[in-house]
């Protein structure tokens, strides 16, 4: 399904599901419901203003209940939670996947964790703890315990006999985890391998022994970047003694690279990616105040530096009237490198061994596209205000600001990323200030010299 069609089918979901509210129909919620996939559901709840949401929850089947709290975003879980009793938190969490109950426990009341882990067996409290071991955003957090697992010294015969004797298998399983009778991991047999062989070849005869490991340390953006280039379906999860400990699929990848995406897209305005977009007005207002406030105090630096030029702008209005140009196309040069930097740095494709490489090929870029639209701008001053000095003004401040602002775009998420500060939070309003108050002072400092 394209992204537009899956656009529609959500919004036309949503409509029939607040008409339907609105209306008391109770039946046809459920149906549609009943008609939906969990993280779809999901999606729904994240979608509708508190009121709808608690009624929509209400009708949610409880079969569905546990999955659907494991897609929402945290602020919203919370609520969710908040507006069911204990009772019904155990009934609809005890059936989750053990990873999927580690990555909701701890947003859940006390008495219900010590109810769930005191119905659970030896053997999933053992992997939730270990699961909990991990945090969040590495591959042992994200990592799925519920592994097949066989030895070497079997044969093809005896593997198909044990599936067979164990009824099913994992979602997502292509292939069985080989280990020893420690549990170091050996290799991989693939089930194409296993289904196309003889039943009498051994597994250490056709298994895979070079697939990848994963260290249950690696950061999962690392993770989601291994199977994108080696185009993994599943991978093994081992420890720093290569015991293994689990796997990782590619629905759970899918996960990171739109959580990695949100994060991003979020960050760049101030926001969480994890907020409720239906939050309390005064907690939403309460949370962008402190990014309005840095913005205001740059745009109050900047005002500043034009402030030292006041008797300039008195006396030459047109520099006035052409100012914003100047800092605005700074702004656009310097937003694009600092784009190029930010996902370069994400991606793992910036380091020192090209770095200085990068910014002699910005700094070039920002040379060539300043002296074209300089030009571009000057003679359209010159034409405007028939003033020739205030063209060739403009044309070098220009140039000026357009090589300041690479330089920016390229420093500033190398010092953020250095002092463990995310660049995508904090390098748009740092890269704003910087090309605003270089691209003034350019422009009315060449003003003041040549005019005055």
């Amino acid at each position: 399904m394209s992204e537009p069609a899956e656009q529609n089918s959500i919004q036309q979901r949503l409509e029939t599901l607040t008409a339907a509210l609105h209306s008391g129909a109770a039946e046809q919620v459920r149906h549609l419901l009943a008609s939906l996939h969990p993280a779809e559901i999901g999606d729904l709840l994240e979608s509708l203003p508190h009121g709808p949401r608690e009624i929509l929850w209400e009708l949610v089947d409880p079969e569905d209940k546990g999955e659907a709290l494991t897609e929402v975003n945290d602020e919203v879980r919370a609520g969710l939670i908040d507006e069911t009793d204990d009772e019904q938190l155990v009934e609809i969490t005890e059936g989750l996947d053990t990873d999927d109950l580690a990555d909701i426990l701890q947003d859940l009341p006390g008495a219900v964790i010590h109810e769930l882990l005191h119905s659970m067996d030896k053997q999933n409290r053992h992997r939730l703890e270990a699961a909990l071991s991990y945090p969040e955003d590495t591959a042992g957090g994200l990592m799925d315990m519920d592994v097949v697992t066989v030895r070497a010294s079997a044969s093809l015969d005896v593997v198909l006999r044990y599936l067979r004797l164990r009824g099913e298998i994992p979602e997502l399983t292509d292939s069985l985890m080989v280990v020893d009778r420690f549990d170091h991991h050996q290799g991989v047999l693939s089930l194409a391998a296993l289904l196309t062989n003889s039943p009498e070849t051994s597994v250490a005869e056709i298994m895979d022994r070079e697939m990848e490991r994963i260290p249950a340390s690696m950061n999962d953006v690392d993770v989601a970047r291994m199977f994108q280039d080696r185009n993994l379906v599943s991978a093994p999860v081992v420890d720093d003694a290569g015991r293994l400990l689990g796997r990782i699929t590619i629905d759970d990848v899918v996960d990171v690279i739109r959580d990695e995406a949100d994060h991003s897209l979020m960050s760049m305005a101030g926001l969480d990616e994890e907020d409720d977009i239906f939050a309390p007005v005064i907690t939403s207002a309460r949370r962008r105040a402190v990014w309005l406030g840095v913005n205001l105090a740059t745009a109050f630096l900047a005002s500043w530096v034009i402030g030292l030029f006041e008797s300039t702008l008195e006396k030459v209005v047109a520099l006035a009237v052409l100012m914003p140009i100047v800092a605005s196309m700074g702004g656009i040069a310097g937003s694009q490198t600092l784009t190029i930097m930010i996902r370069g740095l994400a991606l793992g494709q910036v380091g020192p061994g090209n770095s200085r490489m990068l910014m002699h090929k910005e700094i070039l870029v920002s040379i060539m596209n300043g002296f074209i639209w300089s030009l571009v701008v000057a003679l359209i001053a010159m034409a405007w205000f028939q003033n020739t000095a205030i063209g060739l003004i403009i044309g070098s401040a220009l140039v000026i600001n357009l090589v300041c602002a690479a330089l920016a775009g390229f420093t500033i998420p190398l010092l953020l990323k250095k002092v463990g500060i995310d660049p995508a939070l904090a390098g748009t309003v740092l890269l704003t200030t910087v090309t605003d108050v270089v691209g003034f002072t350019a422009f009315l400092g060449l003003g003041t010299l040549y005019l005055m």
